[in-house]
């Protein structure tokens, strides 16, 4: 029997994908566990940053991110309180995909949103902390380690002792 369902498809993440997106999350990132207000607070600041990958029955995915400035990032399940006043990068905070979806294209969709946001606000960066686990992938996106001063050290071990500072330009 063939069923017509809809294709999975990124969109803008609404209050409404919160509870999902939270669930998603404990499945997803066992080793690297945020307090829910942590995703709510995302949503607050950059409502423009945040999308979440929507398959025929349940969300498949999401995707966090935001302005910001300098090499010192936000340590794992902080919350921010606000946006810098002059971000001079993009941050992805988080690109988390269900094992179903993965080695499909949805990653580098993603890529693509947070590469539009950083291009609308008029950021040449994209930045982000990258896990020991996904390393490798994002080397292969073109992100490249960042000199990063010794604060950063303590935020990068937040994650995980071989997590990095990677960014790569916007592609304009």
């Amino acid at each position: 029997m063939i069923t017509d369902l809809a294709p999975t498809i990124w969109r803008a993440m609404t209050p409404d994908d919160l509870e999902p997106t939270i669930h998603l999350a404990g499945k997803l990132h066992t080793d690297y566990p945020e307090d829910n207000e942590i995703f709510m607070e995302r949503l607050a600041l950059s409502p423009e940053g945040c999308f979440v990958l929507q398959g025929p029955e349940k969300l498949e995915g999401y995707l966090l991110s935001h302005p910001w400035r300098g090499t010192l990032t936000p340590a794992l399940n902080t919350l921010l309180h606000r946006l810098p006043a002059q971000p001079d990068r993009w941050y992805l905070h988080d690109i988390a995909l269900t094992e179903e979806v993965r080695g499909q294209g949805c990653a580098q969709k993603a890529i693509s949103l947070v590469e539009q946001a950083a291009q609308d606000h008029r950021l040449p960066l994209i930045s982000l902390v990258s896990t020991r686990h996904a390393l490798g992938f994002w080397h292969k996106q073109g992100f490249m380690a960042e000199n990063t001063p010794a604060e950063e050290q303590a935020v990068l071990a937040s994650y995980d002792p071989y997590a990095q500072l990677l960014s790569r330009p916007v592609h304009l």
